[in-house]
């Protein structure tokens, strides 16, 4: 059986698709609903679904970042998008991140059938498959690493953690580090200290500032391989 997840802010979607779809006919079974993507992207870590229905417009949540992250650290779970978002752009970039399809509510029973026959039938082939990654894993992998920087460069200046970031990014914190490395070639620690870095190259192009503490200029040295007054001098 192929356990499936359903997650949407209109708990009468979610239960909707519960009653109304034969999952036994496809061989499914709905192992859990969520109705956030953070509690979705919790449950998804508990159940491990084969299959996931999503919406990825619920309210205070970014949806491509939480189907860039489904997608990248479980690639070979199949997903579709129920959403009354119209936007074509959003939709493509859906689509390029490796969703099997994307339904635009009110959904047809047969077009949320459709969608599960694909998916069941990706998921039969792919265990014939030679397992390696996907190109729309890939996809999502480097998007996801793009939110990631944007959210450190927001926030570089705060007490920021791994664990801040990938739940920003709705993956765990281990996957969110091999990402990084994989394809920014840095450590989650080595992109902070280079933001933090690059903000106080910036400041010491002030002369006013004094240049303090000692751990600043150890750091400093490290990653911009000078002292921070022979940084200034060079300015």
């Amino acid at each position: 059986m192929y356990r499936v997840v359903l997650i949407d802010d209109e708990r009468m979607i979610v239960e909707g698709l519960r009653r109304v779809i034969p999952w036994q006919e496809y061989r499914c079974e709905v192992a859990g609903t969520a109705e956030d993507a953070a509690s979705g992207a919790a449950l998804i870590r508990e159940v491990h679904p084969h299959i996931v229905f999503t919406d990825i417009r619920m309210p205070g949540e970014d949806g491509l970042t939480m189907l860039a992250g489904l997608r990248s650290e479980f690639p070979d779970m199949q997903v579709s998008v129920l959403t009354g978002y119209r936007d074509f752009s959003y939709a493509q970039e859906a689509i390029r991140l490796g969703v099997t399809r994307f339904l635009l509510k009110p959904s047809k029973l047969d077009e949320i059938k459709e969608a599960l026959s694909a998916m069941t039938d990706r998921l039969h082939a792919s265990s014939s498959s030679d397992g390696g990654e996907s190109g729309d894993s890939q996809q999502a992998g480097h998007y996801l690493v793009r939110r990631a920087i944007a959210y450190m460069e927001q926030h570089y200046a705060e007490k920021l953690t791994l664990f801040e970031v990938a739940d920003a990014c709705y993956v765990s914190q281990w996957h969110l580090s091999k990402l990084l490395n994989r394809y920014a070639g840095k450590s989650f620690n080595d992109i902070l200290n280079t933001l933090r870095i690059e903000q106080a190259k910036r400041l010491l192009a002030d002369p006013s500032l004094k240049i303090d503490p000692a751990h600043f200029a150890k750091l400093f040295k490290k990653n911009t391989g000078m002292s921070a007054n022979e940084f200034r001098s060079h300015l």
